[in-house]
Parts: structure tokens; sequence; C-alpha cells
């Protein structure tokens, strides 16, 4: 099995060295590591560019941007990883064994860590675990837990939706309909808190409910993409 990472950065000048330094032992060790660009203004690509296997240009847009990413890597595992997030240590072990083939059990195809959200607010604890605690429930995932699957298993729902918010929701629902529930990994990644910090953590929890029911009712994503700006 080999890992490709697929990394989709904007403006990333202040982080993208050190996330990338971060992966540097496992791309010695053979894992792939991809950057796609969305149209940066600062000097993320100049950064990234020597600290990683490719790196490519696409349209603005985490969907898009992953999408191309995933076309030109070479790996038969795919996992997807904010630039603000750091996985845990022995993470392509992790993902390994959760891919595994398991005569006692069914294989998975997909996956995603729980995630612990970094920031000022004592409220972070609090909000990670429920996070966590929902994505187990219901088998949905989100980008800030670092989702990974096999190529099949992406290229058999036709990839992430081209849709500027709510990809990772819509992709986890087709991926639970069509190669079943995910691997949910208790090995934690490490996100960032800025936008909790930003916006408040009570307000940022409350946009997101309010974007999250709106997308279940039905509300286009392109509408939701507007409000969560």
């Amino acid at each position: 099995m080999r890992l490709t990472i697929v990394l989709p950065v904007l403006d990333e000048a202040e982080h993208i060295e050190t996330t990338l330094a971060a992966l540097a032992a496992w791309r010695a060790a053979g894992v792939e590591v991809v950057v796609v660009d969305g149209g940066s203004r600062d000097d993320t690509v100049a950064r990234a560019r020597p600290r990683c296997d490719t790196l490519i240009e696409a349209p603005r847009g985490r969907a898009a941007q992953m999408n191309a990413g995933a076309r030109v890597a070479r790996g038969d595992v795919l996992l997807f990883l904010h630039a603000d997030t750091r996985l845990p240590a022995d993470a392509p072990a992790l993902v390994e064994s959760a891919l595994a083939e398991n005569r006692s059990a069914q294989p998975h195809a997909w996956g995603r860590f729980d995630v612990h959200i970094e920031g000022r607010s004592r409220l972070l604890p609090v909000v990670a675990a429920l996070m966590n605690l929902r994505s187990r429930l219901t088998g949905i995932a989100t980008g800030d837990q670092a989702m990974f699957m096999r190529r099949a298993a992406f290229d058999a729902v036709g990839g992430f939706p081209a849709q500027p918010l709510m990809e990772d929701i819509e992709i986890s629902r087709r991926l639970r309909r069509s190669v079943g529930r995910p691997a949910c990994l208790r090995a934690k990644v490490r996100t960032s808190g800025r936008r909790w910090d930003r916006h408040g953590p009570w307000r940022t929890v409350l946009l997101m409910w309010r974007l999250r029911l709106l997308y279940w009712l039905g509300v286009p994503a392109e509408r939701l993409a507007r409000a969560y700006r």
C-alpha cells in the first residue's frame, strides 16, 4: 500500500513550512506529499515547492484542489490534510492498519482520525469531543479529521463534489452509502482553532450547527458558503 498525502493550500506561508517539515520523515520512507495551491498571493508556493514531491495549481476551493491533487497522486491510499493540521506520529501505520484486510471483520475502505482543537478557549476540548462523538455515531467525517480512503473508494463516489462548502460532509455521505462506514481512529490530529478564537467558540458552534441543519434540509452549498465567510 502506498500513501499519498494531499494538502490543499491558500495563503499559508506562515504555516506551510512547519506542516511539511512534520511530513519529511514519512516522505523519506516512501509517503508521497502533493501540495495543491489555489492561487496564493503570499510565499506559500515558494516555501512549499522544495518540501513536497509534487506542487500543482488548481482553481480555488478545497474540493477542486483536493480532486486535482488526487488526479496526480501515485498512491493507492489518499489522505487529505489541512495545512494547519498535524498528524499523529504513527499516522501512516495507523492508516494502513485501519484499511488492512481483516478476516474476522469487514475491511474499511475509508476513515478519519479524532481531532484535538488547539486554541485559547477552554471550550475547545468540549467542542472537539462532541465532533468526535458525532462523527463516530453518524459515520460522517469532517476535513479537520484528516480523512483518508482507498483510491478505489474515492473513484467510486466521483471524488469530492464540486461545491464550495460541506464537500467533506457530502463525500462522507456518498462513501457511507457506497462502501460502508468509516474507520474512526481514536488517535488525534491536532488542528488550529484560529477561526474559533477569532469569532468566539459559541458563535462558531452555533454557525456550524445552523449551516449543517440548512444543508441537511437541502439549502444549496453555494448559499451556505456566503454565510460561512
